[in-house]
């Protein structure tokens, strides 16, 4: 049997087994408890070496000790033992995750937060669920801390607040403490820090829920023209965005540019759908109506005012992008998009002059390039009680994807 013991508050759970032949753990776990006489001690460092140690005390019927943080079957070790040696051998006695204790510490619900993990993993997922959501918790790890998480958030995301918990559980070093991502950014952290969260002030207590984690995605997208402010019918027609939507793919964790962005209209849907969302926009009326466009439907869409491709330096690297609008400058905004997009490349073109240079740019850069012609007409009523088509201009949507990089064979 192996049994599973977790923190969370400081005080591991009761009814430690005293027989262990092996007890497994980080340093600071190993020195905060008083082992079993004649016990094997195995400190954590990379996990494969520690599991095959385990499987030798397995083999041999003798029970093992494992000592984690918090609730160890919430982004913890429950999964790799589980996985190797079966959840049947498994006695897991979870403490308070640091979690769950962040967010007692600030005196917040939960249940409508979305917890990710930078622990060993890419942090702009993390960043880019910080830029989205209003109430996220992250759980850091080296390189994966308050100061990168502030540096990457400062100036990208509005009013964001991060809460810092350090040391949770630790009558004498216990720290929570809330700052600007910016103050986050320039501050050394050490390795106490437990949990960071991320909260828009304005929404931190969140509405009464039914299903924890990030709300269920829209009902509708690919919304009428009308659910806009736009200026003189210049704004991506829901035809056009319901397929330019179904090849983007937003989705959390994702960084969306909309570049060209006019309305904001696939910015917003964008952000509907749970991606972060950067959109560029040259005039300044431009601007004022994608951020009156996103207030209305109630999400997060960064506006940059200026020029493309210029106004892309400075940004992070998208998953997807749309590009709208024309101009003389199209093949170099495409080209600039396409050399950084991680995934796809969507066009709107509406003259027929453009597209061999937006599909040699997409080529170009990489990109395996495709599209279609829309051509759609919606029913218009007409005197008599009677319907008539009514034809919207024809757009040319392109879009380039970047091929699967593969290793020795196997496609990722």
């Amino acid at each position: 049997m192996i049994t599973v013991v977790g923190t969370g508050t400081g005080a591991y759970g009761t009814g430690v087994p005293a027989d262990a032949g092996l007890v497994v753990g980080a340093r600071r776990h190993l020195d905060a408890v008083r082992l079993p006489e004649g016990a094997e001690r195995v400190v954590l460092g990379p996990l494969a070496p520690a599991l095959d140690t385990v499987a030798e005390y397995v083999g041999k019927e003798r029970p093992v000790l494992v000592l984690a943080s918090g609730d160890p079957g919430f982004f913890g070790i429950v999964r790799a033992l589980a996985e190797r040696f079966g959840p049947g051998l498994l006695d897991v006695r979870p403490g308070v995750s640091s979690v769950a204790a962040a967010f007692a510490r600030i005196g917040l619900p939960w249940d409508d937060a979305v917890v990710v993990s930078a622990h060993g993993r890419d942090l702009r997922t993390a960043v880019n669920v910080c830029r989205a959501r209003p109430k996220a918790a992250v759980l850091t790890g080296p390189g994966a801390g308050p100061a990168e998480l502030g540096a990457a958030l400062a100036g990208t995301c509005g009013e964001r607040v991060l809460v810092v918990a350090s040391a949770l559980g630790d009558p004498e070093g216990e720290r929570v403490e809330r700052l600007t991502p910016a103050e986050a950014a320039v501050r050394d952290w050490g390795t106490a820090v437990n949990v960071v969260l991320c909260l828009d002030g304005a929404h931190a207590p969140g509405p009464l829920r039914t299903v924890a984690g990030p709300p269920a995605g829209p009902s509708r997208w690919a919304l009428e023209e009308s659910e806009f402010a736009h200026r003189d019918s210049m704004i991506t027609k829901f035809e056009v965005r319901a397929l330019a939507l179904a090849r983007l793919g937003p989705r959390l964790g994702d960084l969306v540019w909309d570049v060209g962005a006019g309305s904001g209209s696939v910015a917003v849907e964008c952000a509907r759908l749970g991606a972060a969302v950067t959109a560029v926009e040259q005039t300044a009326d431009g601007v004022e109506r994608i951020r009156a466009n996103a207030a209305a439907h109630a999400v997060d869409v960064s506006v940059v005012h200026g020029t493309a491709p210029e106004a892309l330096a400075s940004l992070a690297d998208p998953d997807a992008v749309f590009v709208g609008g024309g101009g003389r400058a199209l093949p170099e905004v495409v080209t600039a998009c396409a050399r950084r997009a991680r995934r796809t490349v969507v066009v709107a073109v509406a003259a027929l002059d453009r597209v061999p240079a937006v599909r040699g740019a997409l080529a170009a850069a990489g990109l395996v390039c495709d599209g279609v012609l829309l051509q759609s007409s919606r029913l218009a009523p007409l005197p008599g009680d009677v319907t008539r088509l009514a034809a919207t201009n024809p757009v040319f949507l392109l879009w380039g994807t970047r091929p699967p990089v593969r290793h020795e064979g196997v496609a990722e």
